[in-house]
């Protein structure tokens, strides 16, 4: 059923505050709580507030397929050094496998580069090994850690002008 509607998720610029947008950030947090060796606590993780999160200083995308979110994806921008941070990737389990998380990340940087930005910047963690092989084979580069967020065992980098 989800390969049919794989076509119809629409992905938009959300209010962090919108109850899909609180949906799938809950249901993000709950699955990192769960893969971690060490669980999640995201007020010990690096900031990624409901402010940073909306336009000027960011934005996030939720991806909705039939009125039910499915997904979502953040950036945290930087103009003063050109830098975009990816925060909060989630796709959900029912749809993982059809591209979403690839689609997601491609419309995210697609929004850094009309705002400006000529990198785009995340970190991982081990456990998420899915994640890495996209952030991979999406053009990101691991580079040497660039912060100290404590949850992250891999830093990735990608240059939006090339």
């Amino acid at each position: 059923m989800w390969l049919l509607l794989a076509s119809q998720v629409r992905i938009a610029i959300t209010d962090p505050r919108d109850p899909d947008a609180r949906y799938c950030l809950r249901s993000y947090f709950e699955e990192l709580g769960r893969r971690f060796d060490s669980g999640f606590d995201p007020a010990q993780s690096l900031s990624a507030s409901d402010e940073e999160m909306t336009l000027p200083d960011g934005l996030l995308l939720v991806a909705n397929t039939q009125g039910s979110p499915v997904g979502c994806g953040a950036l945290k921008l930087h103009p003063e050094t050109r830098i975009a941070e990816v925060k909060r990737m989630w796709a959900s389990s029912d749809v993982r496998g059809l591209g979403l998380g690839r689609r997601i990340l491609k419309r995210l940087a697609e929004e850094a580069i009309i705002r400006g930005m000529q990198t785009l910047r995340l970190e991982t963690n081990r456990s998420l090994a899915e994640a890495r092989r996209l952030y991979e084979t999406a053009g990101f580069v691991e580079v040497e850690a660039f912060n100290s967020e404590q949850y992250a065992h891999h830093w990735f980098e990608r240059n939006l002008t090339t």
